[in-house]
């Protein structure tokens, strides 16, 4: 009853379906895993953004690589901006992706060393994409700054590439040792984004706080690659009783076919 197994057909189906079970398998693990990363980078981001604000000193120094631990944790810094040696940040959207720029600002601190700090985001209307862009003016004076902390931006973390010959006082990656060596002055590892004090006129734009990727999401996508392994097998079972049955009935009504009289003419 089960000789079309060994049919091409039936081979075909059945090594097919050996195949599809172990690499839903494989799917539904690393699903599992992109679940287990995101809820990690989930409570790593709200621990850092809950935590109480330290003087960014205590956390980082010139030649630092900021880590992930270490990274949205909240700093503050107390000293004057630089506006003299201020740069844009070209290629980055806004909360409704609109193209602009982020403006980078040199923060001096009371001991000469630099925090570079991300203000925010700036439209890019202007007459040419080579002019410096119109930026609104940081506070004046000596002022307490409060941001979320980050880390060197690269190519291979972000995938902007880290483009040359661009117009003057224009970067596209924000990095503390390429803005060292162009300032002349020791810059603290990182770059924060700058909470607090609000700009004025609500430019520029304020980055917002990052959201909580959707782990459950990869935990619902394991379920269901492991629920499909599952199936597989079920599925080929029905159809090999499925055929078996057919085959049984046909078997069946032939004998029936062939002891039945020929017509008289």
């Amino acid at each position: 009853m089960y000789r079309f197994l060994l049919t091409r057909q039936w081979v075909i189906l059945t090594l097919i379906s050996l195949l599809l079970i172990p690499t839903m398998i494989r799917l539904g693990f690393w699903q599992k895993h992109r679940y287990e990363e995101r809820s990690a980078r989930n409570a790593l981001v709200a621990q850092a953004l809950n935590a109480k604000p330290v003087p960014v000193e205590r956390v980082t120094e010139p030649g630092h690589a900021v880590t992930r631990k270490e990274r949205y944790h909240t700093v503050t810094a107390t000293g004057t901006f630089d506006t003299a040696h201020e740069v844009v940040v070209r290629r980055r959207t806004n909360d409704d992706d609109e193209v602009g720029y982020h403006v980078l600002t040199p923060f001096v601190l009371a001991d000469g060393k630099v925090l570079l700090v991300n203000r925010g985001w700036i439209s890019s209307d202007g007459p040419s994409q080579t002019a410096f862009p119109k930026v609104p003016a940081p506070p004046g004076g000596q002022v307490t700054v409060q941001g979320r902390l980050m880390p060197d931006e690269t190519t291979a973390a972000s995938g902007i590439k880290d483009l040359k010959g661009l117009p003057d006082r224009q970067i596209m990656l924000i990095n503390s040792e390429e803005q060292a060596r162009r300032l002349g002055k020791q810059v603290l590892g990182g770059y924060i984004q700058q909470t607090a004090p609000e700009p004025k006129g609500d430019t520029p734009e304020q980055i917002s706080d990052p959201g909580k990727e959707d782990a459950p999401l990869n935990y619902a996508y394991m379920i269901q690659w492991w629920l499909f392994a599952a199936g597989v097998p079920y599925g080929w079972f029905v159809l090999v009783r499925r055929e078996a049955r057919a085959r049984e009935e046909a078997a069946k009504e032939e004998p029936a076919a062939e002891a039945e009289p020929a017509a008289v003419v």
